[in-house]
């Protein structure tokens, strides 16, 4: 298997949470509701084995699989839960999360959470978790991130969950982080969704460690919010956000059929992705 056919799915959550905010679970459980029943959808899921099936069934290599500590907005899935379920599975990325504002020293429980338990990533929710990314006190989680060269991902834009606060997810803030941390690899998690994707597409192209990420946007609209996308498709992230996706194999068939050219469709669905976290040339023995 070559480079260029390496598929990484860089945004999944687990479905299994330690605790759900009503309107996270209800948004979730209406879209899975879609094609099956939730509840067992979400028994079947819960098991590694079983997600490590889906993804080999949808065509995916890897998958990125995010911790979540979003108590106002969303739920809390920890760091430990994650680790769990990602341990022994090459085929699965696990992502930290820390929440500023419970976390009382994040540098030191990011580099933790790197040398000691494995992590490849974080996850921040700015809208969330209610904070602006260019705030000073977070300069030395960014300071960690950076010299041990693992990828940050900001949620930027919009949210339809309730207690989600839109001034935090402007990307604009981020213009700050990546001037101050010009090594610091920057994914702008659902490109600006609804204001500001103009912001997010530049950003992307005047930095080179800023990167945009397309999860939960609906392909067939990629060329609408980012008309000249192909130019910087060498900068560009895909992630599906399951399980906000009804079909995972449907998703990526969408994002094939948009009229770019196979070496950028290419680096969109997995070469960027395989170089930002280092991941071998060949996929996992076990996904071959």
């Amino acid at each position: 298997m070559t480079d260029k056919s390496v598929v990484v799915d860089f945004h999944m959550h687990p479905i299994s949470y330690e605790s759900f905010q009503p309107s996270a679970q209800g948004w979730i459980a209406k879209i899975v509701g879609q094609t099956c029943n939730y509840e067992e959808y979400a028994r079947r899921y819960s098991d590694p084995e079983a997600f490590v099936g889906l993804l080999k069934e949808s065509g995916i290599d890897y998958g990125v699989v995010m911790a979540e500590l979003c108590p106002i907005t969303t739920g809390i899935c920890t760091n430990e839960y994650v680790e769990d379920f990602c341990s022994g599975r090459p085929e699965l990325i696990p992502f930290a999360s820390i929440n500023p504002a419970t976390d009382l020293a994040p540098a030191e429980r990011l580099e933790d959470l790197i040398t000691r338990h494995g992590f490849r990533g974080l996850k921040l929710y700015p809208t969330y978790q209610q904070f602006y990314p260019n705030e000073s006190r977070l300069y030395p989680l960014y300071s960690v991130a950076q010299a041990r060269d693992i990828p940050i991902m900001f949620h930027t834009g919009s949210s339809v969950f309730e207690g989600a606060r839109l001034k935090y997810g402007d990307p604009l803030h981020l213009d700050d982080v990546a001037v101050d941390f010009p090594r610091l690899k920057i994914l702008l998690v659902h490109g600006g969704r609804g204001f500001w994707y103009d912001r997010a597409y530049f950003l992307a192209k005047m930095h080179e460690n800023v990167f945009l990420e397309i999860a939960g946007l609906p392909p067939h609209n990629l060329l609408k919010y980012f008309p000249e996308l192909g130019r910087i498709a060498h900068k560009v992230i895909y992630g599906s956000d399951w399980p906000g996706v009804a079909d995972l194999a449907e998703n990526l068939e969408a994002v094939r059929s948009l009229p770019l050219t196979p070496e950028q469709k290419d680096l969109i669905l997995g070469v960027n992705a395989r170089r930002l976290l280092k991941l071998p040339e060949q996929c996992p023995t076990s996904a071959a």
